[in-house]
């Protein structure tokens, strides 16, 4: 049995709330002197001016006191509130269980310890509904959020979303605050995906919610720490550091279905017929292309006075056309693996070839018709022949590549 066939099974509903607009799970384990306190200050705040219908769940993660018969008796007292109860470990299987059965508009989460204050929720959750955004999050390390916490625990938090943004490459600014909330059309697609089911979990939808190119909105929160945390710091550190390079090396191999993802899920281009990620790629085309150029130059100024003009021309076209193909492959496109790696150089060989007849044929008529020409006006020829020939590789290459999401 799965764990969303046993998070439906053994659910317990005070009252049922027809398609709520909010589903906010509580995950808890061993949670028995927070627990009463949390869900009746959080059933309180949703039921005292704000906007949306909610419904709390209690999600119980294989708790061994008295956890979870406070919770059935909390979904008993009070309405919109009900009991899920998992037979294992993990804030992030309960997640996973509970949101990918929810039938409300926008699911979301947050601490037992409630250490985030209550009004940062109208703004996490307003976008969401409005559909302005895909997912939403609290941050601790905004400009204008107020945190109260140790040295260690910032320490350890800055420097772990500084390691995501260097190794993974992501926007975002706080990948662990326990305050977070998604479309529930989003969480169904990308769910499937996430393989974590502890604390990497939140960092993992996070990463592929950001390369299938969905909006990620932040909230600045209010913070104070619960110094009465039980997490394992250590252990949960390793845990994330194992998770970045398992996730990492599937965006590198190409494992990770992104492109897929970005068609099922990901927002239509801004002005209609500017494809999505086409500025950026762009960018990083001129990028790859400007070094392209200069190792270009480089190795016909190195070869042209041994082998000759044109010889010069074709091995250093060559070189350069392999080495631009295979980086615009991962770096403008964002395709990594070895999926049709050697039909991707083919077809860029193909594109080279009718680079080499623009560039060749410009030499052949720069000598024709002026046979004395020295080697520096020959560069200048085949400099600005190289640059009708990009523009050619570009569109070639987004034929190639056709698919490819922005991946930044």
């Amino acid at each position: 049995m799965t764990d969303t066939e046993t998070a439906t099974c053994a659910a317990t509903v005070a009252e049922v709330i027809t398609t709520p607009g909010v589903d906010v799970v509580v995950p808890v384990h061993n949670e028995e002197n927070d627990l009463a306190d949390c869900v009746r200050r959080l059933h309180a705040f949703l039921h005292d001016g704000f906007p949306f219908s909610a419904r709390i769940t209690i999600a119980d993660n294989a708790s061994t006191d008295n956890t979870l018969v406070i919770a059935q008796h909390l979904a008993t007292e009070l309405d919109g509130v009900r009991v899920v109860h998992l037979d294992r470990k993990g804030r992030g299987r309960a997640l996973h269980a509970v949101w990918s059965g929810s039938d409300a508009r926008v699911v979301a989460y947050m601490d037992v310890d409630l250490s985030t204050d209550l009004n940062a929720l109208l703004p996490l959750i307003a976008p969401l509904m409005s559909g302005h955004s895909d997912l939403a999050i609290g941050s601790r390390l905004a400009t204008s959020a107020r945190v109260v916490r140790g040295p260690k625990r910032e320490l350890i938090s800055r420097g772990y979303n500084l390691l995501l943004r260097t190794c993974l490459q992501v926007r975002f600014s706080d990948a662990q605050c326990g305050f977070k909330a998604m479309r529930a059309e989003v969480a169904r697609e990308l769910l499937p995906l996430v393989r974590d089911r502890e604390w990497f979990f939140d960092t993992e939808v996070l990463v592929l919610a950001e390369r299938a190119g969905l909006r990620i909105h932040e909230v600045p929160v209010d913070w104070i720490d619960d110094p009465d945390s039980r997490v394992d710091i250590l252990d949960t550190a390793r845990k994330d550091l194992l998770g970045m390079w398992r996730v990492g090396r599937e965006l590198v191999s190409g494992r990770l279905p992104v492109a897929e993802l970005r068609a099922a899920i990901g927002r239509e281009p801004l002005v209609p017929g500017v494809p999505v990620g086409m500025v950026g790629q762009l960018v990083r085309f001129a990028l790859v292309g400007v070094l392209s150029t200069l190792a270009y130059v480089a190795l016909y100024l190195l070869m042209q006075p041994a082998v000759g003009a044109q010889a010069a021309n074709l091995l250093a076209l060559l070189v350069t056309a392999v080495a631009n193909t295979a980086t615009n492959r991962a770096f403008t496109f964002g395709i990594r693996g070895p999926e049709r790696r050697a039909a991707h150089h083919v077809q860029g060989l193909l594109i080279f070839l009718f680079g080499l007849l623009i560039t060749s044929g410009s030499l052949f008529a720069l000598h024709r018709w002026a046979s004395g020409a020295s080697v520096q006006v020959e560069l200048a020829v085949l400099v600005v022949a190289n640059c009708v020939a990009t523009l050619a590789r570009f569109v070639g290459l987004r034929w190639v590549f056709r698919g490819a999401g922005d991946r930044r």
